[in-house]
């Protein structure tokens, strides 16, 4: 097996069709399309024994295999890794089964931030006035994005924009799964259409995403330029441009993922006045991105995913009962 000479790794068995993928063990490397037990009822088992056992999902790219990879997201697997084409000699497809596996399998057990510091200001909610909502996510993010607007239904007088690090098609399907959960128009963002209030629009996968245009015409920006942080979307260009145009009017969130991703974007919305909300280190699969952000001190609140809900949607009612001109 390509994983049993990395450091700190020890497989303690494979199964062909999932059987001992049940035992607790820290992880399941899962094929989503694994004969004879069906990989989401693995997960469903594997999670009503109420371990703490990872779950990486390995799915070929292709539509059927997206949407069996979203339903698994959904009932408890930690995040997913596309298989590569076969079509190599057995050494070069096994090094790219390492390249693709390994950046998942150290992020889900990366060294956690533990230099806590206090808030970097004090928030006065009362105050914030919201007209766009950005977000970042990376591993663990479908499940974290899917708890958020499971629990954050009600309709809001901005745009919603997300940054999820994911690979092309699956990008379609994720925002199908966001519109169902959210009960919004969700889609994938498409270059230059006007963003319109309390929908919600997805990185293209591959793309960077940013706001364009001025307040009054707000419009989408999709583009392929170098990849910044390692990924293609980068959430700091997402939040840098809505900082720039929205300024202190600008809410920012930053859920689950490995790296520092929205770190730098974080900061240029909290200088212009803005809120940044992030996600609490002890509901993340990976505390890296929003790790990032708590180390600066650059956000006014964490929670687990419902909190932040919560959150977003208490300050939206400030909005329509008045209290804010």
């Amino acid at each position: 097996m390509v994983l049993r000479d990395l450091p700190d790794l020890v497989v303690v068995s494979t199964s062909a069709n999932g059987s001992l993928a049940l035992e607790e063990v820290d992880l399941v490397i899962m094929d989503i399309d694994s004969p004879s037990i069906d990989g989401l009822n693995t997960i469903k088992e594997i999670r009503s024994k109420g371990t703490k056992t990872k779950i990486l999902l390995f799915s070929p790219v292709s539509l059927t295999s997206t949407e069996k990879t979203f339903e698994g997201l959904r009932l408890g697997a930690n995040d997913f890794a596309h298989k590569p084409a076969g079509d190599a000699s057995a050494s070069d497809f096994c090094n790219k089964i390492k390249e693709v596996l390994v950046p998942k399998i150290l992020g889900l057990f990366g060294k956690a931030v533990t230099n806590k510091i206090s808030l970097s200001s004090q928030t006065v909610w009362e105050t914030l006035n919201p007209k766009v909502l950005v977000i970042a996510s990376s591993t663990g993010g479908p499940a974290a994005l899917t708890d958020f607007f499971a629990n954050f239904k009600e309709p809001v007088s901005y745009p919603i924009l997300i940054t999820q690090h994911m690979p092309p098609l699956f990008t379609t399907a994720f925002a199908e799964t966001l519109a169902s959960v959210s009960g919004r128009v969700c889609k994938e963002a498409i270059q230059g259409e006007v963003l319109v209030a309390n929908q919600m629009y997805v990185a293209p996968g591959d793309f960077h995403l940013s706001v364009g245009g001025d307040k009054s015409r707000p419009i989408v920006i999709l583009d392929k330029g170098p990849q910044r942080n390692y990924v293609r979307p980068c959430a700091d260009f997402l939040f840098e441009s809505a900082a720039k145009i929205f300024g202190k009017n600008t809410l920012g969130i930053v859920f689950t993922g490995m790296g520092r991703d929205g770190a730098d974007g974080a900061k240029v919305i909290k200088e212009m006045g803005g809120a940044i909300l992030i996600q609490n280190e002890a509901s993340c699969a990976v505390f890296g991105m929003p790790g990032a952000i708590h180390e600066a001190g650059h956000f006014d609140f964490e929670g687990r995913p419902q909190e932040l809900a919560l959150k977003v949607q208490a300050i939206s009612k400030i909005i329509r009962i008045g209290h804010v001109a």
